[in-house]
């Protein structure tokens, strides 16, 4: 029966759908030029009914419709609402391939989700459409999700195989028995066991364990609804007392090592989870434990990081778990992914449950309740057999209404066929007229262009005629020519670079102007650069005046109105810079010669001036040869040659001077002569750098090279020979194409200009050395200074730059002047016959050390002194002890005394921070030399004295007590009373009387240090007389031994020998 049942339903189905698709044909595709191939009905929102469709097009284009269906009137329609093409399909996602699931998606730019009438339809589709690809497209489409056995062969899933599906039918009902059950179990246990605990349940199996009587449970796979999400194996036993389950044990699956399924070919229901110890089971089927182990694989996949081995498992389950194609990130995901279990609403708990009301059985014998629901549902399927054969008769009479319409059809559409070739006509003559109304706008809109051509070339290249006039006839020597010609040349500039627009060239007009226009710049730029020319010739001849005029007062000539006479050409120089590089060059140039050759006859008198005014007024001026203005030098080098063959003989003559400072005595200098000299340095200097200064600003405006042009392969720093050619360049007409930097075109003009300022420096430098190389000091102070101002306001400027070179020679003779110095106290020698007293360099350095803090007060190059200080103090340091220590008349204590007391005084005195240490060690050096000669000196009046007690200090080192010295032979109280005798208190002051003498002859009256020593004795020998009290009343304890003469004895005796003196 059920046989027949299902074979009436196949048969009147396929009946139903081919009236369907037959209809859709006629009413929508056939009239697109298409064929349906397959349609299945989708659920969508609304009253109305949707059919997926698969056609193809006349151009063999696979295009996939939504197709809507609603009635109007008795009469059912079709419209299209969206369509696709099969190429632009990118996959299609079967949701879950092994439940019987209608969703599926296609993956078109965006995702469509679709759920067709059933899972059978679902697959018929999409074995449609891959047999489409095959035969129209063969691109690899790709289908996840999906059982594919069902979608690869489509001849045995085909609906003309009716034993397939009346097999496939009488094997769902079969089924469905034991899924109700299934169902029912499941629901029940998410319902009481794991909605309380917030867990859901994804798997159930029906299990026992082996080799033991068969006392059923179930094992379930659950999950947490809340994160961090857990999941667990759950084992629920069905209580004996009652139709109820209870929760039994739990493990983690983070626990699971090991899922045995004891064989992956056969089927076998045992399987073995090994947790902290291996539990045995036997599924209920061979199906069962495949799905449950299917779905701890994909837990362990989605959740776990730590992985499970899955031993004795079929690879196709668990591939069939991730199915290739898909990227799916198992880490994380949807958790709705693993759900199988989809809870009822409460429409369908209601219906269930009044159902189960009315069964008795329905919970105790759930199998009796199963089979009474099947036979009532195959009444209800054969009662729906009959309602469908009963409507066959209809349905004929419907199809024949149906031709009978298509035969109407067909005779309207030959009628709205005559209709649009009727309509044709007309629409030709239309374009005729449209076509000519357009030529007419075309013609409007070209004269239009044409026009504003017109105007654009005669408002832009028409020159007015007073410009032209200026520039063949324009005044260039009065301010009103001038201003004439720049406007002039600023119009002609403008016509010449106007922007044509394509084809402009081409006009003979433009061409013609074009000639006119580069005709008047070359007249213009020639008279330009004539007239500029003569300028430069007469302003050479105008200032050629040298400075015999300038001779009482050390200035250099103005030239400031020469400049702003020129400053009034420099728009027409940028234009001449624009227009003819070349003439342009050629004006640089010259100027650069004119004014070289003016300003070398100006400078040249000027430093000459300068060296007479540091000579002639000067002792060593007259030394010279050079008295006063009458003795001008005739050129800076020969002078200066001249002066060094004067100047050797003077050197030679003054060999005996221990500080000769490079040619001469300083002493043969005074202070007012040195003041003189950094005056007139000072002058040099100020005068050069407002001259230099404003000849370079001169140059950037006149010559308009103050902004910066980017030149490939040129860099600031590049250096070129400047020869006179080094400005040149090829150039177009046009304008310049490989410019050099213009900061460096400037210094280059600068360089070529004041070539002879550094050589003139120089000569100055080497004439104020020789004359005093003192002079030293007083130049790197000022050339310091003016450097540091120089940079200041451009680094890189050519005043800097030849500032700076200066001051490298400045910095030179200085230093030379430092080892000058320092070899000659190398090379001092002292008489033997007179007594030394301050070396002369000791009072050479005062007098440096004095003269240089004078100058280099608040001094930038302050840095400088004190490197040259500590060369000096250490040379002098380790002089005076050679010297100290090669004196034969004067002791060495006193020479190194006397001498580190001056330089100590000295340091004191001028305060100079560099030097704390090596005050501090003069001080020291003077102290212990003091110390020294006082102890040596009082050795000598007492000298009995003195050895006698150091015999008895020597016999008391040996061991001897204090009290038994005076039972030694040689230390008894008469020897102590005969040598005390010897040394009565006028002895003792005519001893002292000729130390005094003595001490005198040694030191020098300069240092004034004689009443220092004398006072030192006084403590020295008052101290030793205190100490020889002391032995004497230790050693000789009773005695009654004293010295002939007291403390203040030796004090009246000091006090008068120093007043008698």
């Amino acid at each position: 029966k059920v046989e027949k049942a299902a074979l009436l339903i196949t048969i009147k189905t396929k009946a139903m759908s081919s009236l369907v698709k037959e209809d859709l044909n006629k009413k929508l595709f056939r009239s697109l030029g298409q064929r349906l191939h397959q349609f299945i009905e989708v659920e969508c929102p609304g009253r109305h009914r949707f059919y997926l469709c698969a056609s193809v097009t006349k151009c063999k284009e696979v295009q996939i419709s939504m197709v809507r269906r609603f009635r109007v009137g008795l009469e059912e329609n079709y419209a299209i609402s969206e369509k696709w093409y099969l190429k632009d399909l990118e996959m299609i996602d079967g949701k879950e391939a092994d439940a019987d699931n209608p969703w599926f998606d296609m993956h078109f730019k965006k995702v469509y989700s679709w759920e067709a009438y059933s899972c059978a339809s679902k697959y018929a589709f999409v074995r449609k459409l891959n047999k489409l690809n095959e035969l129209y497209l063969k691109k690899d489409l790709k289908f996840v999700n999906f059982d594919f056995t069902y979608i690869s062969s489509e001849s045995l899933w085909s609906a003309n195989n009716g034993d397939c599906v009346v097999l496939a039918k009488v094997c769902f009902y079969a089924s469905n028995l034991f899924t109700e059950k299934m169902t029912a179990i499941k629901h029940a246990l998410q319902r009481d066991i794991f909605t309380p605990n917030d867990e859901r349940l994804l798997s159930i199996v029906n299990v026992c364990k082996a080799g033991k009587k068969k006392r059923n449970c179930f094992l379930c796979a659950t999950v947490t609804t809340e994160r961090p999400v857990q999941v667990n194996v759950v084992k629920v036993k069905k209580s004996d007392k009652g139709d109820f389950y209870k929760r039994q044990t739990a493990w983690a699956l983070r626990d699971l090592a090991v899922v045995d399924a004891k064989d992956a070919v056969k089927e076998n229901p045992e399987f073995d989870l090994h947790f902290d110890k291996v539990y045995k089971w036997v599924a209920s089927s061979t199906a069962e434990k495949n799905i449950f182990i299917s779905c701890i694989w994909k837990l362990n996949q989605r959740y776990l990081r730590k992985k499970i081995d899955f031993i004795n498992v079929s690879p196709q389950l668990l591939e069939e778990s991730v199915p290739s194609g898909e990227n799916q990130n198992v880490a994380g995901g949807d958790e709705e992914g693993a759900d199988e279990y989809q809870e009822l609403n409460a429409r369908e708990e209601q219906d269930i449950e009044i159902m189960m009301e009315g069964c008795e059985y329905a919970i105790s014998n759930a199998e009796a309740f199963a089979d009474k629901l099947s036979r009532e549902l195959q009444v209800l399927d054969g009662a729906n057999i009959q309602s469908i054969m009963a409507s066959e008769k209809q349905v004929n009479i419907l199809m024949k209404l149906l031709d009978e319409a298509l035969k109407e059809v067909d005779q309207i559409e030959l009628k709205l066929s005559s209709y649009e070739e009727m309509l044709q006509s007309v629409k030709e003559q239309m374009d005729q007229i449209s076509e000519s109304n357009n030529l007419i706008n075309l013609s409007n809109t070209n004269n239009l262009e044409l026009l504003s051509e017109i105007e654009f070339l005669v408002n832009h290249m028409d020159l007015a005629k007073g410009h032209i006039k200026a520039l063949q006839e324009g005044d260039l020597s009065s301010s009103r020519g001038i201003e004439a010609c720049t406007n002039a040349a600023d119009a002609l500039l403008q016509c010449m670079n106007v922007t044509l627009k394509p084809g402009h060239e081409m006009l003979y007009a433009v061409q013609q102007q074009q000639q006119q226009f580069s005709k008047l710049r070359e007249l213009f730029a020639r008279r330009l650069a004539s007239h500029l020319n003569n300028v430069f010739v007469q302003q050479g001849h105008d200032q050629s005046s040298t400075l015999a005029q300038h001779s009482v007062e050390l200035t250099l000539p103005n030239h400031h109105p020469f400049h702003r006479d020129l400053l009034r050409y420099a728009k027409l120089m940028e234009w001449l810079k624009n227009t003819d590089y070349e003439k342009y060059d050629g004006l640089t140039k010259n100027y650069m010669d004119y004014l070289s050759r003016l300003y070398e006859r100006e400078i040249k008198d000027f430093f000459e001036v300068a060296k007479i005014k540091m000579t002639g007024a000067t002792k060593e001026g007259k030394k010279f040869g050079l008295h006063g203005s009458s003795g001008k030098l005739t050129g800076s080098t020969s002078s200066l040659n001249k002066l060094s063959v004067q100047s050797s003989g003077n050197r030679r003559s003054q060999s005996s001077s221990l500080l000769d400072m490079g040619n001469m005595s300083a002493s043969d200098l005074d202070v007012a002569d040195r003041t003189k000299f950094d005056k007139i340095f000072e002058q040099v200097l100020s005068e050069l750098e407002p001259l230099c200064l404003a000849e370079q600003d001169f140059i950037s405006k006149f010559f308009k090279l103050q902004q910066h042009l980017s030149i490939p392969g040129t860099t600031m720093g590049e250096q070129e020979e400047m020869d006179g050619g080094t400005l040149s360049r090829a150039h177009n007409i046009g304008g310049p194409q490989a410019l050099p930097s213009e900061n460096y075109m400037i210094r280059q003009m600068m360089i070529k200009i004041f070539r002879c300022v550094e050589p003139e420096l120089n000569n100055l430098i080497a004439l104020g050395d020789k004359i005093d190389s003192f002079n030293s000091l007083y130049m790197l102070v000022k050339m310091s200074h003016h450097v540091w101002t120089a940079q200041n306001v451009d680094p890189t400027s050519f005043l800097s730059t030849t500032l700076g070179n200066v001051l490298v020679t400045v910095k030179r003779n200085f230093d030379k002047c430092i080892s000058n110095q320092i070899k000659q106290m190398e090379d001092v020698k002292i008489s033997k016959k007179s007594k030394v007293g301050i070396l002369p360099f000791v009072a050479e350095f005062e007098e440096f050390a004095a003269l240089a803090e004078s100058i280099f007060k608040n001094a930038e190059r302050r840095g400088d002194l004190d490197k040259a200080y500590l060369k000096l103090i250490r040379g002098v340091f380790m002089n005076v002890e050679k010297v100290a220590n090669e004196s034969q008349k004067t002791p060495r204590d006193v020479v190194m005394m006397e001498n580190f007391h001056h330089i100590f005084a000295t340091l004191s005195r001028l305060k100079i921070s560099c030097l704390e240490a090596e005050k501090k060690e003069a001080k020291q050096k003077y102290t212990d030399h003091l110390q020294s000669y006082v102890i040596y000196s009082l050795g000598q009046p007492l000298e009995k004295l003195n050895h006698f007690f150091e015999g008895i200090e020597a016999r008391v080192a040996q061991g001897v007590r204090e009290e038994e010295v005076g039972y030694q032979l040689a230390f008894n109280k008469q020897e102590l009373r005969k040598v005390i005798r010897e040394y009565p208190g006028k002895e003792v002051k005519k001893g002292l009387d000729n130390l005094y003498k003595k001490v005198d002859k040694h030191l020098c009256e300069e240092e004034n240090l004689l009443q220092v020593v004398w006072h030192s004795m006084q403590d020295e020998f008052i101290r030793q007389y205190k100490h020889f009290e002391g032995l004497i009343a230790r050693c000789y304890p009773g005695a009654g031994i004293t010295m002939e003469f007291t403390i203040q004895d030796i004090l009246d005796y000091f006090s008068s020998i120093a007043q008698s003196h």
